[in-house]
């Protein structure tokens, strides 16, 4: 994500998806490597279920990417890694964002 692609309704997205204490935490263990669901559920201490919910939102804003990988003994793995990002908001990256807010965007 870079700043000339910040409309909007991408940074009301972005910032919704990390508004989430779990979704930080997620993100924040995957700053250490790519891992896979059943991992990094255990090094959180949450659910497999409670974390693809999350994992989903990060990946749906583009914060997080999957790949499915066979282990050895043939079983698939879903791997995750943080996508890398810098997101530098200033008084006037909010003011140009919101000049592009879509009707869906601006509730």
């Amino acid at each position: 994500m870079s700043q000339g692609e910040l409309s909007g309704d991408r940074l009301v997205e972005v910032l919704a998806t990390l508004a989430s204490p779990h979704r930080l935490r997620v993100l924040a263990a995957l700053t250490s490597g790519r891992t896979y669901v059943s991992q990094l559920a255990r090094d959180l201490g949450i659910s497999r279920a409670l974390l693809q919910v999350h994992l989903k939102k990060l990946e749906k804003a583009g914060l997080v990417t999957a790949h499915l990988e066979l282990s050895p003994d043939g079983k698939a793995l879903k791997y995750y890694e943080a996508t890398p990002f810098s997101l530098h908001l200033t008084p006037d990256v909010v003011a140009a964002a919101v000049a592009t807010l879509s009707h869906e965007g601006s509730n």
